[in-house]
């Protein structure tokens, strides 16, 4: 099956409701959820739904997105909404998982409330992680961690 064939099936949807996070799966996917007691942290690919249909998506090159970044770059060195394809990925700290409702209470998401999402996956450190990724200059100040950067003003960074 090639790729523009595939019919891409929602599984769940984002809850963000006053800052508590959540994916609520729907009912035929509970199943699904077997076996993720233990694992603390999950990939979620989710679904930029807002910015469907945007003429946007159909750009490649963005102008000084990031303050201390470089002039121009393209749409595959960000993590913007607009793409090609509306597709994000996020790794979420689980706080619990409610395996009769089909609910990941999660520590944060990027999503906003009601975004659909497509697969989670167990993040393995072993197949997930990277030791020593290397960065361009302009954004080597960010953080390394998903817990450093709950602290990190990234308001400062972007200029959208």
């Amino acid at each position: 099956m090639a790729c523009n064939e595939m019919n891409i099936k929602e599984i769940g949807l984002v809850e963000n409701n006053s800052g508590l996070f959540s994916i609520k799966i729907h009912k035929e996917y509970i199943p699904g959820l077997a076996g993720l007691k233990g694992y603390s942290h999950l990939i979620a690919i989710w679904c930029f739904h807002k910015s469907k249909d945007s003429k946007n998506n159909e750009k490649l090159v963005f102008e000084k997105p990031y303050k201390k970044g470089p002039e121009k770059v393209g749409v595959f060195s960000t993590r913007s909404q607009f793409r090609p394809n509306p597709l994000a990925l996020s790794v979420v700290k689980v706080k619990d998982i409610d395996f009769i409702n089909g609910l990941i209470k999660i520590w944060w998401i990027e999503a906003d409330n009601g975004s659909p999402v497509l697969d989670i996956k167990p993040y393995i450190p072993g197949v997930d992680r990277v030791e020593n990724p290397e960065v361009p200059d302009w954004c080597k100040h960010w953080p390394n961690s998903i817990e450093e950067s709950s602290n990190f003003k990234w308001e400062e960074e972007f200029n959208f």
